[in-house]
Order: structure tokens, then C-alpha cells, then sequence
């Protein structure tokens, strides 16, 4: 708790901004915590600093800035410190607030980073996932019934049971609507309503198309997940053997970057032609703007349809923005070019009575709102 403040005091990490930013709020980062034999030689070196054996050190370190501040009749409950980098495609720090070196872990803001994989592996023509199906294995979902049913079209076509899903249950469904519903009606939260079962349904679908074994897929050790580590890697211009880990809540292993690194790879998620042909992530591009379409044009299959940050972002400015959180308080956003293929494709299919030629004649029914014998999710009629 700080001294100034009146109650308690949390640190986050989110990215934000139109030059691909990130935003750190909390004490400092995620980064990996030395080894006992490190932090003794660290404890020795400090005493002899101070002149004699024992003495009590404590390096200053500047604390972040308070991002925002909760007061209620005048009295501060609570604030918030954190660290905010606007970064662009390149690396350069166009803005920062705070400590944009601060190493974070991404949770599950990694995951349209990992996607890029299965893209890249032709998955998307294996099992002729749909960019619903693309975005919700890219975000983390509130398990509502509309995530399921995507989900579950997923596993027919693939012919995998939804059962190899490691991800568990815990804290299934996010939405409270649904799991109240759930609990009156006496319904057990399955895996598939977990937030992380469309990046695990899309490691279960790798091991398929590279007849790796579905058991323990979610081991380091698995060859998919060596494969997801190196896709991780080049996204971020580093070596599989150099990255940071530790395991996620939903057992796969997940990722730390300094911030700035953090808002430079959204940076490319948002706007991937901006990459010179000589950057060695230009192999990236076409995958992640697959990615990156499929997010915007479907921004409650990245979160959820009630209060959820990331998918209320991307439906106030369709098709400008994209979002993707993780957990800890960690939030990415990112302006995208304001001709993204996905933000045309909507307006056309919004469009009643034109077409992308300015034809008269009705447009064909958008892939995401298919008839319901082929799609996994209540249909809905074309607004006019």
C-alpha cells in the first residue's frame, strides 16, 4: 500500500493507442525470479556497498506513475499504478508513461501471436474454419452458448472429441448470465466453456494435421508446443531458446517481453503491411493478417457480448481498432489502417441493396451468419 494513498493499490499492464501501444500497470512486471544462489550474490553484493556484514539496503526504485485513482465522498480507495508505451511498427517509442523496459508476462494476449501456426500449416483449408472460428481460437471467450456451439462445429469437422481439451474448468463461464443460468438449472461448466479452449482446440487441431499425439499436448515438451514457442519467437524478432516462460493458468506456457517489445508485435498484428520486405517477421504477414481480419470483423468471439473490454473496444470504431487482453490487468489495443479488408467486407455486408461493385442486386449471406444447419451459432438476418 503507498503511504499517500487510502486504500489499496494494484499494478496492470495493458497496451494501448493508435502507434501500438502498451500499458503496464502493477508493481513492475512478470518477469522470471532468480535463482536462490543468484539473490544471495545479489544480498552479498549489497552489504558490501553498505561497509559492514548485514546492513540493510534497499535500492530506490521509482515507482510507476498512478494511472487511476477511485474516490468515493473524497476519500481515494484505491489507485492504480502502471506503465503505458506507444510504440510503432519498427520499434520506435513514439509516447511513454512510466517504465517501458518493465518485462510482462502477455497471458493471453499471446494468443493471436500462437494462431499464426496453425494458419501457417494450412489448417484454416484442413478443416475449413471460418474467421468466427479463427477469432475465437485467437481470444478468450466467456463461455457463452454461442462460444460453445462455435467450438463444437469445430471438433465435428475435425473429428476430434472435445474432451482432449487440458484446459479445465476452473472459473468457467466468465459471463455471469450464463453461468447463472448454469447453476440454476444444475449444469456443470464443461472445458469448452473455459476462456482458453479456442487456442487449446487450435494446439489440439496442429497435433492433427502433424499426427503428433493429442495427449499432454500442453507440455513444453510436446512438439506442438515447441512449434508454438518458435511461432512466438519470430513475432517478437528473438530465438525459441531465448524466451521467458512459465505456465499459465490453463496449463500452456506463456510468454514475457519488456513492454515496449510488447507493443511493437501489436503493432504488427494491426497493421502487418507496414513491415519492410528486409525485417525478419516479414514471413508473418499474410498469417497474421488473417489474424488480425478475423479478430475485427468478429470482436465478440475475442471477448464476449457483455462487459467484456476487448470486444467493446473493437464495436465502438468496427474495423479501427483491435484489442486483445490477458490476464493480470494486461490490455493491448492498436489502431489498424483504416482500410483493413475486414472494416470493407462489413460495410458490404451491412449493405442491403449494394455490393462491392455497386450492383443492385442483394449481397450473398456473410460466412458469419450462415444458415443454422451449417453454422454453430444462433443465424441472425442481415441488417439492413
Amino acid at each position: 500500500m503507498s503511504p499517500s494513498s487510502s486504500g489499496p493499490e494494484r499494478n496492470r499492464t495493458l497496451a494501448s493507442g493508435p502507434g501500438g501501444s502498451a500499458r503496464s500497470e502493477g508493481g513492475g512486471g512478470a518477469g522470471r525470479r532468480p535463482s536462490v544462489r543468484a539473490r544471495t550474490v545479489q544480498i552479498r553484493a549489497v552489504q558490501s556497498r553498505a561497509g559492514r556484514p548485514g546492513a540493510r539496503h534497499q535500492e530506490s526504485i521509482k515507482p510507476p506513475p498512478v494511472l487511476v485513482r477511485q474516490v468515493r465522498g473524497g476519500v481515494v480507495e484505491s489507485s492504480h499504478r502502471g506503465s503505458i508505451v506507444q510504440v510503432d511498427v519498427d520499434g520506435t517509442v513514439q509516447r511513454v508513461l512510466g517504465d517501458p523496459d518493465v518485462s510482462v508476462n502477455l497471458r493471453s494476449a499471446v494468443k493471436p501471436f500462437g494462431l499464426v501456426a496453425l494458419v501457417e500449416a494450412r489448417g484454416i483449408e484442413a478443416f475449413d474454419l471460418s474467421t468466427v472460428e479463427l477469432a475465437i481460437m485467437a481470444g478468450s471467450h466467456s463461455g457463452e452458448d454461442l462460444h460453445v456451439r462455435t467450438l463444437q462445429a469445430v471438433f465435428r469437422r475435425s473429428g476430434i472429441s472435445q474432451q482432449m481439451l487440458g484446459c479445465g474448468s476452473v472459473g468457467a463461464p466468465l459471463d455471469a448470465l450464463t453461468a447463472a443460468r448454469l447453476a440454476r438449472d444444475g449444469e456443470k461448466a464443461g472445458q469448452i466453456r473455459h476462456m482458453c479452449s479456442g487456442q487449446h482446440t487450435s494446439l489440439l487441431l496442429l497435433c492433427r494435421i502433424n499426427d503428433w499425439p493429442l495427449e499432454e499436448y500442453w507440455r513444453p515438451d510436446h512438439p506442438v508446443q515447441r512449434l508454438y514457442s518458435a511461432t512466438i519467437a519470430r513475432a517478437f524478432s528473438t530465438s525459441a531458446a531465448l524466451l521467458v516462460t512459465s505456465t499459465d493458468a490453463c496449463g500452456v506456457p506463456t510468454y514475457a517481453f519488456p513492454l515496449a517489445e510488447v507493443a511493437r508485435a501489436f503493432a504488427l498484428l494491426a497493421d502487418p503491411g507496414a513491415v519492410r520486405p528486409t525485417d525478419p517477421r516479414f514471413s508473418l504477414v499474410e498469417p497474421l493478417t488473417r489474424v488480425r481480419d478475423a479478430m475485427i470483423a468478429n470482436p465478440e468471439m475475442v471477448a464476449g457480448s457483455r462487459d467484456r473490454l476487448d470486444t467493446s473496444v473493437m464495436k465502438a470504431v468496427p474495423g479501427r481498432v483491435i484489442a486483445k487482453g490477458g490476464a493480470e490487468a494486461c490490455m493491448v489495443s492498436r489502431s489498424c489502417p483504416s482500410q483493413a479488408p475486414a472494416d470493407r467486407d462489413r460495410r458490404v455486408w451491412r449493405s442491403r441493396s449494394r455490393t462491392a461493385e455497386g450492383s443492385t442486386e442483394r449481397p450473398r449471406r456473410p460466412p458469419w451468419r450462415r444458415s443454422a444447419r451449417s453454422a454453430p451459432w444462433t443465424p441472425r438476418r442481415c441488417v439492413p
